[in-house]
């Protein structure tokens, strides 16, 4: 609850920041937006290391492999910071570019799973093979 807090508190003050400097000096405005989204993320990455350990003892109380739990929180990693830095550009007029960001996202997402993929896949030839 206290991390959320802090995020947004970084956001609003932020948002403001960025839009008073707007009309004055653009380009401050895009540095502190820029500024303010990398505090954000330094806050998020510390609460998902706090996640981590959870995840981790999940795993060992399931059987879970460690490597796929680190597999699916770095999809996570990836998906928020892709949408992150999508909605930066975005906020500055960059449609276009933020659709590539997104596409590129999406596509390390994509590789980024394969290891699941491939243990999903062999998980089902083993139940296979019981048949």
């Amino acid at each position: 609850m206290e991390g959320i807090i802090k995020i947004i508190g970084v956001a609003f003050v932020t948002a403001l920041s960025a839009i008073l400097l707007r009309a004055t000096k653009p380009e401050l405005s895009f540095a502190i937006t820029v500024t303010g989204v990398v505090v954000c993320l330094i806050f998020v990455f510390d609460t998902m290391k706090e996640s981590t350990q959870i995840l981790s003892a999940i795993g060992e109380i399931t059987g879970v492999d460690n490597g796929l739990i680190r597999v699916l929180l770095k999809i996570v990693g990836i998906a928020y910071v892709t949408e992150f830095g999508a909605g930066v550009l975005t906020d500055f007029g960059s449609a276009s570019v933020a659709d590539k960001v997104l596409l590129a996202g999406k596509l390390t997402i994509l590789v980024t799973s394969f290891p699941i993929i491939q243990s999903l896949l062999e998980l089902l030839r083993g139940f296979l093979q019981l048949v």
